[in-house]
């Protein structure tokens, strides 16, 4: 790729559009004066100019093409684990070693001594950087720049380390759980990350463009990503496992709230595809969802025309506006009337295919865009997505009817927390079904957090199953108050479901060691470690498992290895 098509992928002039070619390369022909990145063999991105992208863009593309934004999920863990009493076992003193540890982030603070060895040498293999342009890409990436163990390491050496290596972690999000799932043992802080042996690979998403914030309303100071950047960072990390020839244990602890919550969309499926790989173990956030108030769930009964659902619009959306997304279970059609706050009413919408609508008001200076889509392409089912644009503020209630005998039901989400107030809200909310993308995939070890004080699960996790009924989360890790690193090379306590993943991963990475290295079980995946963990886990004799809060229990690696002394993987 030239150069001139290099900088499409990061000018705001041009639109990135997600393309499932399925190895069919004639699809890019319809596309005009654009630019192809390939992704793998199922997906690439296709840059426009921003002039294509308009309102009508979803019914003549899809809604999947358009990426979503993705956000930053979170808020002594390793004898609450089982890792202490393993380590205990000569034989079972697994700290990581040969394996790698997968970050897609903000980034990493390199110069952080909890991720350096005793000599000063850097424990991160690579970090790709896909904020900064140069011409020192990946190999077979088209943006981004690559910064190597050499260079990270004579950059450690130097004086002025960013004039060598200006990869910085601004936000410290990426620093967090990287030393979490790794960092090494600091014993006068009383820190140490669960696999302080194991090396890193570190990729830093570059922020999502603003025509993408501004057609789902996310405020600037928020930090998002693209699903795009997020899928080609996964590549990046499978395409070093490779080259390496090293197990990875891949953290993922950015999520979005824009999905069917199934295992049908994109990148859901695709890191549930690659989760299958042997020697690579994906583990997700479930999401900091349960407690927001931004799903409800719905289901018109025998008898009821429709269901009304009440949502309370902040002062902060009334200034910015929000987006929404309504998903009607196949195979009944769903449609919707709305009532404003000041008692204007928009007549209910029939529809029997795709339409675009453009609403405005007398009295509101509102704009709401309407998408019915009524066979979303990625899981069969319908979607309504809503985008209000200034809405007034106060109770908007809006009846949501079902065609059809069968009562399936529906769902809708708000954008998750961070992308939107606290002060909007469903009045009749339900905190299930609430697991951020990508937890919601099949294959990936979706995590929920736990206190590990009292043994509680954290107030404000999301919980499951998915929509579809896929059991989720799988496994509770500790996630309250865990010590971790800040960018000031200093610990404080972090909470949220971020922490229990990274904590996950790190285990994960123990027992690649134990499987691959070691060669116990040279074809391990995530699958294997997920039955391996699920087998493990502690369990309250009062609680009934599996379940949607809790999962299967919660993680301790000791029993893991107890457990394999009279049982066999199955």
């Amino acid at each position: 790729m030239i150069f001139e098509d290099r900088k499409r992928i990061y000018s705001e002039d041009y639109a990135d559009i997600l393309i499932a070619y399925n190895g069919n390369f004639s699809v890019f022909e319809e596309f005009e004066d654009a630019t192809i990145n390939i992704i793998n063999f199922l997906y690439a991105v296709v840059h426009v100019p921003i002039e294509q992208f308009t309102n009508l863009f979803i019914m003549e593309r899809g809604y999947y093409s358009i990426p979503r934004l993705y956000g930053l999920i979170s808020e002594q863990s390793l004898e609450a684990s089982g890792v202490t009493s393993m380590r205990g076992i000569p034989a079972l003193n697994l700290r990581g070693q040969g394996t790698l540890i997968g970050i897609i982030d903000t980034g990493i603070d390199y110069a952080n001594p909890i991720f350096q060895y005793a000599d000063g040498t850097t424990r991160i293999v690579a970090i790709w950087d896909q904020t900064i342009i140069s011409d020192d890409m990946p190999l077979n990436f088209s943006y981004g720049t690559e910064y190597t163990r050499e260079q990270i390491n004579e950059a450690l050496r130097s004086d002025d380390p960013l004039s060598i290596v200006p990869s910085m972690d601004t936000d410290g999000h990426g620093t967090l759980v990287a030393g979490i799932a790794g960092g090494n043992e600091v014993p006068e802080m009383d820190f140490a990350g669960v696999a302080p042996d194991a090396e890193f690979v570190v990729v830093k998403l570059k922020p999502a463009k603003q025509y993408l914030r501004d057609f789902f309303y996310i405020r600037e100071d928020v930090v998002a990503f693209q699903s795009t950047d997020v899928m080609f960072a996964l590549r990046y990390l499978l395409y070093k496992s490779d080259t390496l020839l090293s197990p990875m244990s891949i953290c993922v602890s950015i999520g979005s709230n824009f999905s069917g919550h199934d295992e049908w969309g994109i990148p859901v499926s695709l890191f549930s595809l690659e989760a299958t790989r042997n020697g690579i173990v994906v583990s997700c956030a479930a999401g900091n969802e349960g407690a927001g108030r931004r799903h409800y769930e719905g289901r018109n009964s025998s008898g009821n025309e429709f269901e009304t659902v009440e949502l309370n619009v902040g002062e902060e959306e009334s200034r910015s506006g929000f987006s929404m997304e309504i998903w009607g279970n196949s195979p009944s059609i769903y449609s919707i009337d709305i009532l404003t706050p000041t008692g204007e009413y928009v007549p209910r919408i029939y529809t029997g295919r795709d339409i675009s609508r453009i609403i405005t008001f007398i009295f509101d200076e509102t704009t709401i865009y309407i998408e019915y889509i009524m066979v979303e392409q990625t899981s069969g089912d319908q979607l309504i997505l809503l985008r209000f644009d200034r809405p007034t503020e106060g109770i908007w209630r809006f009846n949501v009817y079902e065609t059809g005998n069968l009562y399936m039901g529906f769902n809708i989400w708000l954008q998750k927390g961070g992308f939107i107030s606290e002060g909007t809200y469903f009045l009749a909310s339900n905190p299930y079904t609430t697991i951020l993308s990508i937890g919601n995939g099949i294959i990936p070890i979706t995590v929920t957090a736990y206190n590990t004080e009292d043994e509680s699960l954290y107030l404000n996790a999301s919980r499951g199953n998915t929509r579809t009924g896929v059991l989720k989360p799988d496994i509770a890790a500790p996630g309250v108050d865990v010590l971790g690193p800040t960018l000031q090379h200093d610990f404080a306590g972090f909470t949220g479901t971020s922490v229990a993943a990274a904590h996950t991963a790190g285990i994960a990475a123990l027992i690649l060691e134990w499987g691959i290295v070691r060669n116990n079980l040279p074809g391990i995946s995530t699958t294997e470690v997920k039955k391996l963990l699920i087998r493990g886990a502690r369990r309250d004799n009062n609680i009934v498992y599996p379940n949607r809060d809790w999962g299967y229990g919660i993680l301790d690696i000791f029993n893991v290895f107890d457990s394999l002394r009279t049982q066999f993987i199955v």
